[in-house]
């Protein structure tokens, strides 16, 4: 063939059963093809396309065959390509082959469409040399750091646990004298955040005090950002002064006092805890309003002396309960700490600031910190002028989403030791969903019954009927022709990119939803396909699309088209329909990690 052309992707789909490890050689070149855990499918993007100038090229298939109930021997298969073969059988910038029941699929680039190769060295592996926004981010500071002050007791194991989604975090084990400050406790978890610990305020501990503002003060002067304190939590409990009780002990007041000398700008918020404990005090005293009560009851006896022994009126603080049956606060906690966060390490609005992008990916309460943080990274580069972005020029599709979907998931930082969100099957069915947002409206709109195996074979089955959570979409069928249309070339790529954008947030709320009390616990596929169905089934996305498609890009003088991404990722009001797309949905266990495609998704 001349000129060459070469291999952006590869894919087996439905490998023979017992396959091990799949290896592509091209021009005496061994490249290993990785097996997506849990299935039958093989698949590699290269980060630079393979020139493919020789008459074939071969895949080299390992597999077990048992013989024998408890004995099996490894065999070699090859399979051989030749260029010939491609040259005629290639669908624009696809081919396919058929090996038995395994099907292969190639992307095919022609050398002079060939995107450009670029410095790929700090480039993460599945963005085909364009350069995560987030990735740079965080290896600034990659993780938030974070002081929490409170007697021993006082519930500070439980209040991290909650805003951060771990089971366990190791706050001195909860006792007196055992928590050392300087330690870094991190959990596997959540690797977005660092807790520092004082065994609080002790009476007769001033020593320890003076631990803490030597602690800070050091910290104020590390020279790399992510080495410096980001907030401090100081932890009070509510007291029941009836009891004997009292708000602040003499550690705390020697601290309080000082507070601007040692804290300086610091973001500091106050956390009254165990306010359960207030309520139930109130409701036992027979009170008309115990609510109303409690809150009178915090202000004059928690929230007056602290702003008094401050002197500081506007001192932000929160009331806190772990309890289920009472919890409250954990949200407002979250807010306060991250818009103080952003007002002290953001100089200027809507620019990327590390230290509230940590904060935002560290914290599992709130969505919308996690919008409002994707919406500023995707302002900073890929999501300016999507109509003529120069940051695309030269790669196709399947490269610009790539990097897209990269920087949205990366954001909302979910316990997913696997990578499912970042796996080519997920990356897929978003490529199958977005694909029709500019075909007509009546072959736009997804059906409410969900399709199983073949999606234009007819069959379907309810979702609720379903034994297993099945998907709209055939594994490889999301790579379709456009995919691998070059940015410049496709006609209405911005229709296909905003379609993306905000499919890929809705469905990460919704999946934010459904594993919302499943704190330290790993994501399954189980969970994103629930979610992916919930949202592929819903109102929602068929007026999202509609929205995108009456969006044309002729007007230049501003950049209409994220104005209308923003729009339709608002940073609030979207409970109601995250709600409405799992209302009717049989949620099947999300613990259990069943694979992507089971016997009857073909």
């Amino acid at each position: 063939m001349n000129p060459p052309f070469q291999l952006s992707y590869i894919r087996l789909q439905n490998a023979l059963k017992g396959s091990q490890y799949v290896d592509l050689i091209l021009d005496g070149v061994q490249y290993n093809i990785p097996k997506s855990q849990g299935s039958r499918a093989f698949a590699r993007h290269f980060d630079e396309p393979l020139t493919f100038a020789t008459e074939q090229l071969a895949l080299s298939v390992c597999r077990k065959k048992s013989r024998f109930v408890f004995k099996s021997k490894r065999i070699v298969e090859i399979v051989s390509i030749s260029s010939a073969d491609v040259q005629s059988g290639l669908q624009e910038h696809e081919f396919l082959q058929m090996w038995g029941e395994t099907r292969i699929t190639i992307g095919v680039l022609m050398q002079s469409e060939a995107a450009p190769t670029p410095d790929t060295s700090e480039s993460p592996a599945n963005s085909e040399g364009l350069q995560s926004t987030t990735k740079e981010i965080i290896k600034q500071c990659p993780r938030f750091r974070i002081l929490v002050i409170g007697k021993s007791g006082v519930g500070k194991s439980s209040l991290i646990n909650r805003v951060f989604g771990v089971d366990v975090a190791s706050v001195a084990n909860d006792q007196a004298g055992q928590a050392d400050i300087e330690q870094e406790i991190t959990s596997p978890q959540n690797e977005r955040f660092i807790l520092h610990d004082s065994r609080g305020f002790e009476p007769a501990e001033g020593s320890n005090t003076n631990k803490v503002k030597s602690f800070i003060e050091t910290r104020k002067r590390m020279p790399h950002i992510k080495d410096q304190l980001h907030a401090v939590w100081l932890c009070f409990q509510v007291p029941i002064i009836e009891y004997g009780q009292r708000l602040l002990e003499e550690g705390a007041e020697e601290y309080l006092s000082g507070e601007n000398a040692v804290l300086g700008n610091t973001p500091t918020i106050v956390v009254f805890t165990k306010y359960d404990t207030l309520l139930i005090h109130m409701r036992a005293k027979s009170i008309s309003d115990p609510e109303a009560e409690a809150r009178r009851y915090l202000e004059e006896n928690c929230i007056k002396p602290i702003q008094a022994f401050t002197g500081d009126k506007t001192i932000l603080h929160v009331a806190v309960s772990s309890k289920p049956k009472y919890e409250r606060g954990h949200e407002q906690l979250t807010d306060l700490t991250y818009n103080k966060v952003s007002e002290s390490f953001t100089s200027q609005p809507n620019t990327l600031s590390p230290v509230p992008f940590a904060a935002a990916g560290a914290q599992r309460m709130v969505p919308r910190v996690k919008i409002e943080s994707s919406i500023i990274v995707g302002k900073q580069r890929y999501w300016k002028a999507l109509a003529a972005s120069p940051n695309f020029q030269g790669y196709t599709m399947l490269d610009c989403l790539r990097v897209i979907h990269t920087d949205i998931v990366s954001v909302w930082n979910f316990y997913d030791p696997s990578e499912y969100l970042y796996s080519v099957e997920f990356r897929d069915l978003m490529m199958n969903m977005v694909g029709n947002v500019d075909a007509p409206a009546a072959s736009a709109h997804p059906s409410t019954h969900l399709t199983s195996g073949n999606p234009f074979s007819g069959k379907t089955i309810p979702l609720v009927t379903a034994t297993l959570v099945t998907l709209p979409f055939v594994a490889g069928l999301a790579l379709v022709q456009w995919a691998y249309e070059t940015y410049q070339q496709l006609q209405n790529a911005h229709k296909k990119f905003m379609a993306y954008i905000v499919d890929l947030t809705h469905i990460l709320e919704i999946l934010f939803a459904l594993t919302a009390n499943r704190k330290g616990k790993k994501l399954t596929r189980t969970a994103i396909k629930q979610a992916f169905n919930a949202y592929y089934r819903s109102t929602w996305i068929r007026e999202v699309h509609a929205e995108i498609t009456s969006v044309e890009h002729w007007i230049v003088h501003r950049d209409v088209i994220l104005e209308k991404i923003t729009s339709l990722i608002p940073l609030s009001g979207t409970d109601t329909k995250v709600s409405a797309a799992l209302e009717g949905l049989e949620l099947v266990d999300p613990e259990r990690d069943e694979e992507w495609y089971g016997a009857a998704d073909g």
